[in-house]
């Protein structure tokens, strides 16, 4: 990664940079309001007739995801680890990311957290994701629901990780049933993203136990949908699996959209829960994409992949191995093919770090005054 040029590279935009940054953005989806039977008076979101766009239900504006992850704290923390006991901290995250310019909040459920047991549903977790839903509504800010997280290795129960797949696929169903049964009602969830970065394995079968995979750091981000295709072919697991999450969802919601976040592979292939049979249960595209300097054709590549008829956002990006110049030009550039982005937020404003400390916290901050002026932008723009 070039980080000096990450630090440096932003100056192209500076002059009108520091002007909209003093601007507090509220970013919002103009239009007549709806509310929900929760009492909200969010919009729903949801495609146009003919499956392309993001509109506002009641007035047919488009609507484009402009977001971030809040997968984690700066000290490296997951949601569900300072929920309850930090309730003021989440409070304090979501009106900042709602200050930065967020319309979209991407967070990520820990299984679990909310699995007890095959069948045993932790009713304090769901009471908590309740609260969260309420935060959201009140913030305006839409969630993007991901599920299925088995991010700490050491949190994984041991009952789960000797399931045979088709008993774990049970279980996972089971996830899916009580978050759609609860968030069912809610226009602030913008939709059910089913699993971060689901993986197959090849022809040859993976150790027993072995379900989760793409470590960085103390994390594991990935995880396989089996450990053994016996004999089937790729294609036809995903589509297997996609299917039985969205029936268990469909039980309790018909209403919501349903994606599934996959990661945009060097070289290029493009994700096997992106097959047409798994695509047809899905209602738009989600892709992790991180663009690297030198090789930013290869975004290109991948964005021109995944035009598979229905919207696509790239729902994680960073400028994590290009400076922040060359983000900034390939969101830009991105428009006609790219219908919402999500970076990062790990519950630190731009004021509570030291630019100056080291070159991380520098791009931290550089990311932060792109996206709120960025927002800005989008919002226009609509």
């Amino acid at each position: 990664m070039n980080t000096l040029g990450a630090v440096q590279g932003a100056s192209w935009y500076g002059k009108w940079l520091g002007a909209l940054a003093m601007t507090l953005l509220i970013v919002t989806t103009a239009g007549a309001e709806q509310p929900g039977s929760t009492g909200s008076s969010m919009d729903w979101i949801e495609l146009d007739s003919a499956g392309t766009r993001f509109v506002v239900a009641a007035t047919g504006k488009r609507f484009t995801p402009w977001g971030l992850n809040y997968d984690r704290d700066a000290g490296g923390r997951l949601l569900e680890d300072y929920w309850i006991d930090e309730w003021d901290t989440v409070v304090d995250d979501f009106r900042e990311m709602k200050s930065l310019g967020a319309n979209t909040v991407r967070i990520h459920l820990q299984l679990p957290a909310f699995m007890g047991g095959p069948e045993q549903v932790d009713e304090a977790a769901l009471a908590q994701l309740s609260r969260l839903l309420e935060l959201a509504d009140t913030n305006r800010l839409y969630l993007i629901l991901t599920g299925l997280g088995t991010y700490r290795i050491d949190d994984i129960p041991g009952w789960y990780q000797t399931l045979a797949e088709a008993a774990r696929w049970r279980v996972q169903a089971r996830f899916w049933q009580a978050i759609a049964m609860l968030g069912h009602d809610h226009p602030s969830v913008f939709a059910y993203d089913l699993m971060n970065e689901p993986m197959l394995p090849t022809n040859r079968p993976r150790p027993p136990r072995k379900w989760v995979t793409g470590k960085l750091g103390d994390w594991y981000y990935a995880q396989y949908l089996s450990l053994d295709l016996a004999g089937r072919r790729r294609d036809d697991v995903a589509a297997a699996w996609v299917q039985t999450m969205v029936a268990a969802i469909r039980k309790h919601d018909q209403r919501h959209l349903i994606t599934v976040g996959a990661a945009a592979l060097f070289p290029l292939r493009v994700s096997a829960v992106y097959s047409a049979a798994a695509l047809a249960n899905l209602d738009f595209v989600s892709i992790h994409l991180y663009p690297r300097s030198g090789r930013m054709s290869d975004a290109d590549v991948h964005l021109d992949s995944y035009q598979l008829g229905k919207p696509l956002v790239v729902s994680e990006t960073f400028p994590l191995r290009c400076s922040m110049d060359e983000m900034a030009r390939f969101i830009a550039a991105s428009r006609t093919q790219v219908q919402g982005w999500l970076g990062f937020y790990w519950g630190q404003p731009a004021s509570q770090i030291d630019s100056d400390s080291n070159i991380k916290n520098a791009l931290i901050c550089d990311w932060q005054a792109y996206f709120r002026a960025r927002a800005a932008i989008i919002n226009n723009a609509e």
